[in-house]
């Protein structure tokens, strides 16, 4: 069913070779070289916003070209070095990205604010400035003295002492911030210093004020400092999305994550959790799972995830599912029932998410099917197949003729084996309002089948939700999927059979 969309949302990591094209004859033989030179090429492009549908965001583009630079020689090096250096050291940057006259900063107690007071890059005040000190400072508060994740690795005497640098430049409509990794520390962790844009102006950022645009942006980029302090190269999917959830613990108020939701497991959970893509966003409006877990199990949970993720002797060393699946062993939880449920629970979101009362946003999602069942028309079989990480659903509605309470509905979901993970749930919309889920077990062939009541009189409709919970990977494939890896469980098929019956007498 989405073979050919999760073939697009493929892009190239350092590691891997990458698809062969028309161009590759200009290219060396080198796989490393060949990959590193992919990246070269993708930054260069999102940097100058000429991003296309299938390059990440500036910050992943960057953490791809930093892992990939000890593979550039010559001028590609030197093109390189300019790509990620700080604003202050590029005044002679061919791309245009460093600051052309000296800069000045303000600093507090663990974050220094960079900019000039001149050209194009000058924030509009100083009085901008000291906003931009202050908020990123209210950021380390909230992330790492209250939330107690790590504090970004200490840069040395980069920028002037071993304080987190922020720069404030111009950057252009749509590339709100992003944070570079710069000196390897232990494991895979690392320093690094962020962006900012210098005014966040309503006419290059409309969709929200400058000063929550600054926020949120702070928020996002401060915790990719954060994480480079477990593990740089984790999935992508688990940086963004994480990144994003954190928006909602520092600026709850500001909402303006939801604009990705349409691009998420509550609109489109027909796309695998993992996906990566710059056209839609997944990985952005997947922090609705973040918010799942952290809503049931506290909000520790992504903390809890990272340290598993990490990569010092202390941590887990864990790609992205394989720590979220970690964690919830440590609570007697499989990852299969936890993914089942919280596919089940996004089929009805106001009852789900506090704060989807009201809010566009949540909108329930569309479904595979609506049917009703009645006297004349009492089953109904619907197909569907379903990638790696991915769920679908159907609304079963009794109709007015079978209100009498002995009638039921029988459900059989036959799907792929059980080693796949296949899983489901009902879940039953009372008329009076409330709501019952119900787990559906499988068999090692992989079918289920439960008995549920179906009176129209007491049931208002029966959601039947389906979900392909696999998580397993041939890793380290150059995808942007968890372990870099391609999911071997693609396409399952599965089959929801629907059926009013009557509730037999018990024979004496």
């Amino acid at each position: 069913m989405l073979a050919v969309l999760v073939g697009l949302l493929l892009s190239p990591l350092p590691g891997a070779m990458p698809v062969a094209s028309a161009d590759d004859t200009m290219l060396p033989p080198d796989p490393h070289a060949r990959v590193a030179l992919s990246a070269l090429d993708t930054a260069g492009r999102v940097l100058a916003g000429d991003a296309r549908p299938t390059d990440p965001s500036a910050t992943i583009a960057l953490r791809d070209l930093w892992v990939a630079r000890p593979d550039l020689s010559g001028s590609e090096a030197v093109e390189a070095n300019a790509l990620l250096a700080r604003p202050t050291d590029g005044s002679a940057d061919p791309f245009g990205n460093g600051y052309t006259v000296p800069s000045e900063k303000q600093c507090g107690a663990h974050v220094c604010v960079h900019y000039v007071p001149t050209t194009a890059d000058a924030p509009p005040s100083v009085d901008w400035v000291a906003l931009s000190l202050a908020t990123m400072e209210a950021v380390y508060e909230r992330e790492v003295t209250q939330l107690g994740y790590r504090a970004p690795r200490s840069d040395g005497n980069a920028g002037g002492d071993g304080k987190l640098d922020v720069y404030l430049k111009d950057l252009g409509a749509g590339l709100y911030g992003y944070c570079a990794a710069e000196f390897r520390k232990k494991g895979r962790t690392a320093s690094g210093f962020c962006v900012l844009d210098n005014d966040y102006a309503a006419s290059q950022f409309p969709s929200q004020t400058p000063e929550n645009n600054l926020t949120v942006t702070a928020a996002h980029e401060f915790f990719h400092a954060v994480q480079y302090s477990y593990d740089y190269n984790e999935d992508p999917w688990m940086l963004e999305s994480t990144a994003t959830w954190m928006e909602e613990q520092v600026a709850d108020h500001i909402n303006d994550n939801r604009q990705y939701l349409r691009y998420s497991q509550l609109q489109a959970a027909f796309v695998p959790l993992d996906a990566f893509s710059s056209t839609y966003g997944f990985q952005y409006g997947n922090w609705i799972f973040w918010e799942y877990l952290t809503s049931r199990f506290g909000t520790k949970f992504v903390k809890k995830a990272w340290e598993s993720a990490g990569s010092l002797r202390r941590d887990g060393g864990r790609y992205s599912t394989d720590a979220i699946a970690s964690v919830l062993r440590k609570k007697k939880k499989s990852f299969t029932d936890v993914y089942a449920d919280f596919a089940a629970a996004n089929t009805h979101p106001t009852s789900t998410y506090p704060e989807a009362a009201g809010a566009p946003e949540y909108a329930a999602p569309s479904v595979l099917a609506d049917v009703t069942l009645t006297r004349a028309d009492k089953r109904h079989t619907q197909r569907a197949k379903l990638d790696h990480l991915s769920a679908d659903a159907m609304h079963v509605r009794p109709g007015a003729d079978l209100g009498g309470k002995k009638w039921r509905l029988r459900v059989i979901v036959r799907g792929p084996g059980r080693a796949t993970s296949p899983a489901a749930r009902l879940v039953l919309h009372r008329t009076d309002g409330t709501i019952g889920t119900r787990k559906m077990r499988f068999n090692r062939r992989g079918r289920a089948q439960a008995l549920v009541p179906f009176s129209s009189a007491k049931v208002a409709a029966v959601t039947v939700s389906i979900a392909n919970v696999s998580t397993r990977f041939r890793c380290n494939k150059g995808t942007n999927f968890a372990c870099h890896g391609r999911a071997i469980d693609e396409n399952k098929k599965f089959a929801i059979v629907t059926k009013a019956v009557k509730k037999r007498k018990r024979r004496r």
